[in-house]
Parts: C-alpha cells; sequence; structure tokens
C-alpha cells in the first residue's frame, strides 16, 4: 500500500520560515509528478507548488518567491521551503504524487502550518 507521510509543520511567526517533507512509500517518485496542495478552513484546497520528474517547477503566485519546492527520487522525499511565511499561509498541507502516465494519485493525510503572532 502506498502511503506519502508529512512533517515538519507547526506554529510560526509571521516573516518565520518552516520546511516540510514528505515521505513515500511502495512508491517510486520517478515515475510521479509531485507536489503540495494546502486548504485553508472555509477554502477549496489549492495547488501551492509542483515538481516535474524532470525537475521543473510551478508555483502559485502567492508564494513564488517564497517557497522552494525540491524531491529527491533517490530517497523518495520531497520537500517544501517555505520563506517569508505570511497569516494567510495558514493551512493544512498535503503532499501528492500524481502518475506521469496512469491515472494513480495518492495523498499524504496533511501537516498543519499555522502563522501567527
Amino acid at each position: 500500500q502506498v502511503q506519502l507521510v508529512e512533517s515538519g509543520g507547526g506554529l510560526v511567526q509571521p516573516g518565520g520560515s518552516l520546511r516540510l517533507s514528505c515521505v513515500g512509500s511502495r512508491i517510486n517518485f520517478s515515475f510521479y509528478t509531485l507536489g503540495w496542495y494546502r486548504q485553508a478552513p472555509g477554502s477549496q484546497r489549492e495547488l501551492v507548488a509542483s515538481i516535474s520528474n524532470g525537475g521543473r517547477t510551478n508555483y502559485v503566485d502567492s508564494v513564488a518567491g517564497r517557497f522552494t519546492i525540491s524531491a529527491d527520487n533517490a530517497k523518495n522525499t520531497m520537500t517544501l521551503q517555505m520563506n517569508g511565511l505570511k497569516p494567510e499561509d495558514t493551512a493544512v498541507y498535503y503532499c501528492y504524487a500524481q502518475q506521469i502516465s496512469g491515472p494513480a494519485r495518492y495523498w499524504g493525510r496533511g501537516t498543519q502550518v499555522t502563522v501567527s503572532s
């Protein structure tokens, strides 16, 4: 059974940084597009960042220049480095893996990020 497990969430003051990690088991990240979504209370789930198996990255405009996504396919690990955090970044963050040549999509259970003074 494929599992994605996030870690690294928490409470941080505005302007601070957090680093989220997602480790996959029973999955080969090389065959997937990887990324992070977030969902704030009362809002729809939003794609924050993604990375292709070739290393191309995409970001939603609101985090571009502040967040950096990376992946280590050999270790089945992806990370989201979040700098310059703002209160509006508060949400549950979910990692996902979308099969490149098929329909399979896997999700982590989420990790809470709270930005507050």
